[in-house]
């Protein structure tokens, strides 16, 4: 899956859009690299998130099968990683 898709099926954004700016605005990494929208996320990933305030890291446990998940769910999608 996409990262742009990814971090909105699992609700890490509220909007798919938010998700592209933030990937255009080179604030998601990768595995330490940043990434283009086209990215694709795959299970034992390490996403970043890079805000002007702090910082926000989830390690990628599965993979959606729907566009969007229940924010209740989120942990069995990704693990914060403190």
């Amino acid at each position: 899956m996409r990262i742009d898709k990814f971090l909105n099926a699992v609700n890490i954004t509220k909007r798919r859009a938010v998700a592209e700016d933030m990937l255009e605005h080179k604030v998601v990494f990768i595995n330490d690299q940043a990434v283009k929208k086209a990215k694709e996320v795959k299970v034992g990933d390490t996403i970043e998130i890079r805000y002007l305030e702090k910082t926000e890291k989830f390690k990628v446990l599965q993979i959606p099968n729907t566009k969007s998940t229940p924010k209740s769910k989120i942990e069995e999608y990704v693990q914060r990683i403190d």
